[in-house]
């Protein structure tokens, strides 16, 4: 009985990643350029941690998994240690910083860019793998450092030439957050957990709106809508009143810390009944038009939270920091809807938000959003120290940016010259054929004074088939090739190459109407002498140059 035959494999990439060509590349290189650069004008400096941490490194911190291992992708080691993709560039620092202590200056600048991996269900824009982009401040005690995180995004905005009205940075502060959360019964150790289910579902007020939030501060979510209908999400079991008074807090108090100031007597933080006052130095916009309501909303959630109003003190300070820096509320604006997910965050937290319309996949016009945030951790690298260590760092989301940037036409997507091809006409005559490629390449690659071009020339020899000389000529059309340089045995003897021009060649090939003229006018070639064959080959580059210019 004959054997079977083979089982071929089924070419397919896995769910929740994706394959990028050349165009996706370099546009992703230039906008990392882009942003590398204001971070390097800010004093950062580059810093490189690899994609796997033992994963109690990494700690139980991601959004939407309560243990290590659910929502990353784990190994065991030889010596039965568990290691884990990162889940983000931040804990890794933590890590790095807390081993490399005392050789690092303090406070230690730095920024990265790398992969990061989700173990989750993949969705439309939801990837397991996705690029992220940081800048981290470790050992600055101070919320200036909170403020030039946030006055950085909106450089960073702006160089990525995303203009203003169509971005802001939003900050708000987890103090404040855990104040209105004491303030509803939700203090103490034995309601972290419960803490953290709230603030993931604020977090996701943007996604789903005030009522899908209600509902996951309630009983839960169906993500259909309807009971029955996909996955349901376990809500925080809050009742009516806790509900409303957070629903009040993030949906409607949308308030600016730069239109208002705290007004102390003795020391302490009075509203009347002891709550918080606020006086108003100018107008109030955006809708309040009542100095007292803005009052009862934050004061009596906060008169009786010390937490709370460290975290009112230290937003009032960074809109101080952003407004004498000449940042305007246009650009940075502080709203205590921003609650970021993760868990390790500690004070001041950050958004980086695009204001635009964008079509959704259920074709509505919806605003494109979030595409990076952060905030201060003060925490996270004393887990692996005996003494405390502030920090703070915003992250971007680069696939989510470069999807932003195409969508305003912002998106550097040019497409490169393809390579010079120098094509083989015999077998046995290779050598000659990358002796001309090496003479091509020095000469165009270098200026006249010996230094590397901005922009390199890629030259090349077809590694091909080169029995069919017309599918030489194809693959060079495919690479979008300038020109290729064609040398057979008699043009050798003569000490000749043709040069063919493959852009006149297809405008010229249009207008010649049989194979005769063809052969006669041999559209877009000629025929030089080797030592000339550098200058027509720069004739021809030149002339794309300035036609596409």
């Amino acid at each position: 009985m004959a054997g079977k035959k083979p089982k071929r494999v089924t070419a397919r990439v896995p769910r929740g990643f994706i394959d990028r060509d050349a165009s996706d590349l370099r546009a992703q290189d230039a906008m990392l350029a882009k942003i590398r650069r204001v971070y390097e004008t800010y004093g950062f400096e580059p810093v490189e941690t690899p994609v796997f941490e033992y994963t109690d490194a990494l700690g139980k911190f991601l959004p939407d998994a309560d243990r290590p291992n659910e929502g990353v992708f784990s190994i065991e080691d030889d010596d039965e240690q568990w290691m884990s993709l990162r889940y983000d560039l931040t804990a890794p620092l933590a890590r790095y910083v807390a081993e490399n202590y005392e050789t690092l200056p303090k406070p230690y600048r730095s920024y990265r860019a790398g992969y990061v991996f989700r173990n989750e269900k993949p969705g439309p824009g939801r990837f397991r793998q996705f690029m992220q982009f940081d800048a981290d401040i470790v050992g600055a005690p101070n919320v200036s450092a909170d403020a030039e995180m946030a006055m950085m995004m909106a450089d960073t905005m702006e160089a990525l030439g995303i203009p203003r009205g169509q971005y802001v940075i939003r900050v708000n502060n987890r103090k404040v957050l855990d104040g209105v959360l004491e303030a509803i019964g939700l203090g103490g150790d034995e309601n972290a957990g419960r803490r953290l289910t709230v603030l993931r579902a604020i977090d996701k007020l943007d996604k789903f709106g005030v009522e899908g939030v209600r509902l996951l501060l309630g009983e839960g979510r169906w993500d259909g809508g309807k009971e029955g209908e996909g996955d349901f999400t376990r809500g925080a079991g809050l009742d009516r009143r806790q509900r409303n008074w957070l629903i009040e807090m993030i949906s409607n108090f949308q308030f600016d810390a730069k239109k208002f100031r705290v007004v102390e007597k003795d020391d302490i933080p009075v509203i009347g009944k002891g709550g918080i006052v606020y006086e108003y130095d100018t107008v109030v916009e955006d809708g309040f038009d009542d100095p007292n309501s803005v009052s009862r909303r934050i004061g009596d959630r906060l008169a009786f939270s010390s937490t709370g109003m460290d975290g009112v003190r230290e937003l009032q300070s960074i809109s101080e920091y952003v407004t004498l820096a000449g940042y305007g509320s246009d650009r940075i604006r502080i709203d205590p809807s921003v609650v970021r997910g993760l868990e390790y965050y500690t004070g001041p937290v950050f958004e980086a938000e695009l204001l635009f319309d964008v079509t959704n996949e259920k074709g509505q016009k919806v605003q494109f959003g979030s595409v990076g945030g952060g905030g201060r951790y003060d925490g996270l690298v004393s887990r692996f120290m005996s003494q405390p260590v502030p920090a703070t760092g915003f992250s971007i989301g680069v696939s989510r940016l470069m999807t932003a940037l195409k969508n305003l036409g912002r998106l550097e997507t040019s497409e490169r010259t393809g390579p010079v091809v120098v094509t083989v006409m015999d077998r046995d005559r290779m050598a000659d054929y990358q002796a001309m490629a090496t003479t091509l390449r020095k000469a165009l690659n270098t200026d006249e004074n010996g230094n590397p071009v901005a922009v390199p020339v890629p030259v090349e020899v077809f590694q091909g088939n080169p029995k069919q000389f017309g599918k030489q000529l194809q693959y060079a059309d495919r690479r979008n090739a300038p020109c290729v340089v064609i040398q057979g045995g008699d043009e050798k003897a003569a000490g000749k190459v043709q040069v063919k021009d493959l852009a006149l060649g297809k405008e010229l090939s249009a207008q010649i109407t049989d194979n005769a003229e063809w052969r006669e006018a041999r559209a877009g070639q000629e025929m030089v002498d080797e030592a000339d064959m550098v200058a027509a080959v720069r004739a021809i580059l030149a002339r794309q140059s300035g036609e596409r210019g």
